[in-house]
């Protein structure tokens, strides 16, 4: 399946991107510092230090992604509850992002994007809801894939295990209908106006 190695794929390139995107805005905080850079009169130290936040925040949140994406890989699972949520966003974060990349940056920054973007819906869409790690129908050791449980049934034995079987096509105590113990009662629906 692809499933797997795409989730390899969207783990390494958002922890490389986590590295990339934090050193960046860490870098551009400490030119500004160092040059007393000042946009629309703002202090130099605000600056500098929001952008080093910034970098730390961004570069968080994409390792977190990668982690959420490393998770998916080595379970074979698909992303539930937070996880999905967190995929979610860095999906929408690369299309935004290679939407406003486009021009200012230019195609290859706005193809990576868009790459990035496809991934990481390949990845939530590949996975069943319900998808786990394959088994097999029935039978067989757990190592092959098998369900434990089903090891010592028969094929085709009816019913439960210990479960005796009438001879007689006869019914059976239960093989009849169920029926209510108590009747059924009517009652009138009461007028809702006074």
């Amino acid at each position: 399946m692809v499933r797997r190695p795409v989730a390899w794929v969207v783990a390494v390139v958002l922890l490389a991107e986590a590295l990339v995107i934090g050193a960046l805005n860490w870098f551009l905080g400490v030119v500004v510092h160092r040059q007393q850079m000042s946009l629309a009169g703002l202090d130099p130290d605000v600056m500098s230090t929001s952008s080093k936040i910034a970098g730390v925040a961004f570069g968080l949140y994409f390792a977190l992604c990668a982690l959420v994406a490393l998770l998916v890989a080595i379970r074979n699972r698909a992303p539930a509850g937070f996880g999905r949520v967190v995929l979610i966003s860095v999906a929408v974060v690369h299309g935004l992002l290679g939407a406003f990349t486009l021009s200012p940056v230019g195609w290859p920054a706005f193809v990576f994007m868009v790459v990035m973007l496809g991934l990481l819906v390949l990845l939530l869409v590949s996975y069943d809801p319900e998808d786990g790690p394959e088994q097999g129908a029935s039978g067989g050791a757990p190592e092959a894939g098998g369900d434990p449980l089903a090891e010592g049934e028969p094929a085709g034995a009816p019913g439960a295990v210990g479960e005796s079987h009438s001879r007689t096509d006869e019914p059976q105590d239960g093989d009849d209908e169920p029926q209510d113990s108590v009747p059924a009662q009517i009652t009138q629906p009461l007028p809702t106006t006074l």
